[in-house]
């Protein structure tokens, strides 16, 4: 298993656009992504489980997968949760 932390950039955390960016990029990516926050975990690709986190900008969260080759599908995710996805 691998991971990767990162403090959420979006202004308003991972609510609608930007929990929706991810859960289409973690589609995209066709790697099982789990992200967790604060004890709780969810699927990456969906964009319900996502929102249910709570998590707001500058929490950190973390990514994880169980495919031990997957660590660039996970630097790409980190590098685009760390941006005001509300903002682009």
């Amino acid at each position: 298993m691998i991971s990767r932390t990162v403090a959420i950039g979006s202004s308003v955390g991972l609510h609608a656009r930007p929990a929706s960016v991810l859960a289409e990029a973690v589609e995209e990516s066709d790697v099982e992504v789990t992200i967790a926050f604060d004890g709780e975990e969810a699927d990456a690709a969906s964009l319900l489980e996502i929102m249910t986190l709570g998590a707001k900008h500058g929490d950190v969260v973390t990514l994880s997968t169980e495919d031990d080759s997957a660590g660039a599908v996970l630097d790409s995710l980190v590098e685009l949760l760390s941006r005001d996805l509300d903002q682009e």
